[in-house]
């Protein structure tokens, strides 16, 4: 990490729509930034044993994250996942033979629409269908579920990182 942090923080006075979606850009933001600057083997390294954790399989991971949240919740029941015909959320962890390229594109296309969902729906109170849980689930439900699930997957993120060339910070 280039010690630059081009992060745009959340409002400190905003509303709820705009709150929740400024948090969650800062989490996508703090993804791209801790894959920063690393090679594909860098970003292929994996954590200690027994995990096959790695910073790569992180970036797919959270593209199956946005496809199953957004995409299979409020456009196609039916979707199929990024890296696994099965529902495998495990399977994007598997980045062996994986490149940045290979999987930013993944993880890019998901974020733009996720992004595009949430910009047309008409309020937070939009209603999906999360086909896993066969349940109904708000708009807002989900933004803050993967909100979640990127604070604790940046959370690995940091460790990773730290151990690959020992930068460290938020």
């Amino acid at each position: 990490m280039d010690g630059v942090d081009e992060r745009v923080g959340p409002p400190l006075l905003g509303g709820e729509r705009e709150t929740l979606r400024a948090f969650l850009e800062y989490q996508r933001a703090t993804l791209v930034m801790k894959c920063a600057g690393l090679t594909d083997e860098q970003l292929r390294s994996k954590s200690s044993p027994p995990s096959g954790l790695s910073l790569l399989g992180l970036v797919r991971h959270l593209a199956e994250v946005e496809r199953a949240w957004f995409r299979r919740v409020f456009e196609d029941n039916e979707a199929p996942m990024v890296w696994s015909e099965e529902i495998d959320f495990q399977a994007a962890y598997d980045a062996s033979g994986s490149t940045r390229a290979e999987a930013f594109a993944a993880w890019e296309a998901e974020v733009e629409t996720s992004r595009r969902i949430e910009r047309e729906a008409a309020s937070l109170d939009l209603v999906g269908r999360q086909p896993r849980w066969e349940e109904d689930v708000s708009l807002r439900m989900v933004m803050v579920h993967v909100l979640l699930e990127y604070g604790r997957h940046n959370g690995h993120a940091d460790f990773l990182r730290e151990s690959i060339d020992g930068a460290v910070g938020a």
